[in-house]
């Protein structure tokens, strides 16, 4: 705990746990998340966000648990073959748990992720709302907003290091 995080923000993230999906159950949960957050609350997709980066195998789709119970998800992949850079999208988190701050540990499993694979920056598009939300957590403007799955985004860009 520093001297600016309240204690019941560090109780929380105590109850927080995210992890690599392992089981065709938990992508199964991840996907339903996604189709909540995504198509459902946001309709920036019709029926399904599911794409053609699901089916690579470099693809990591990510789990948050909050004491247990599946709420949130990430998901990133590499952009070149050498593994240097990584796109993080799908972040998502469901209604009842955004109280309890999913989103940073989700974003930073994700760049500790992608860092220790290799990689040395990783990009996203994120919606206009939450850009200061990643600036917070050390990410950078790339560029002007841009219309990325129907909607206005910020392309962002983290130095990731090992």
């Amino acid at each position: 705990m520093t001297a600016h995080e309240p204690a019941a923000l560090v109780a929380a993230r105590s109850r927080i746990r995210c992890q690599v999906v392992a089981s065709a159950e938990e992508e199964v949960l991840h996907h339903e998340i996604r189709a909540v957050v995504f198509v459902t609350e946001q309709g920036l997709f019709s029926g399904s966000d599911v794409d053609e980066h699901d089916a690579e195998p470099s693809t990591l789709k990510v789990l948050a648990y909050y004491h247990d119970r599946p709420a949130g998800t990430v998901r990133l992949y590499p952009l070149d073959p050498e593994g240097a850079r990584w796109k993080g999208d799908r972040l998502a988190v469901l209604g009842p748990y955004r109280r309890h701050h999913l989103g940073s540990p989700l974003v930073r499993y994700a760049t500790k992720s992608a860092a220790g694979r290799g990689g040395t920056e990783m990009l996203a598009h994120v919606q206009l709302p939450n850009v200061a939300f990643f600036e917070r957590l050390g990410w950078v403007r790339a560029g002007e907003t841009e219309r990325y799955v129907g909607q206005e985004h910020q392309p962002m860009t983290i130095a990731l290091s090992p």
